[in-house]
């Protein structure tokens, strides 16, 4: 949740060449890895049970909505269907507190 301005500011580089950095080491722009951790920590909380309106909320997309797009495009799935998937078994060591109980 750091804005680009910030995290340039905070390296004393540019936004310009943060982004190029960015890009030339991780292979992504810093938005679209930033959309796949917010989809991952969505995903995760989706299949811990949690609804899809909070995970929305908690998660920062705008709504419901956002969030069942943001899904869609990158499994092809609903958010229920994504909810039911094994492989998204919550680990508590990745993800401390993500999961009721």
């Amino acid at each position: 949740m750091v804005r680009i301005d910030g995290l340039a500011a905070e390296t004393g580089w540019s936004r310009k060449r943060l982004w190029s950095r960015f890009r030339s080491q991780i292979g992504l722009s810093p938005k679209r890895a930033a959309k796949l951790v917010r989809f991952d920590h969505a995903a995760h909380r989706l299949v811990a049970g949690e609804s899809t309106a909070g995970v929305a909320a908690e998660a920062g997309y705008a709504d419901q909505s956002h969030l069942h797009r943001d899904v869609m495009a990158f499994t092809g799935a609903t958010p229920a269907a994504v909810a039911g998937e094994p492989f998204l078994v919550v680990d508590d060591i990745a993800w401390p507190g993500a999961h009721p109980g």
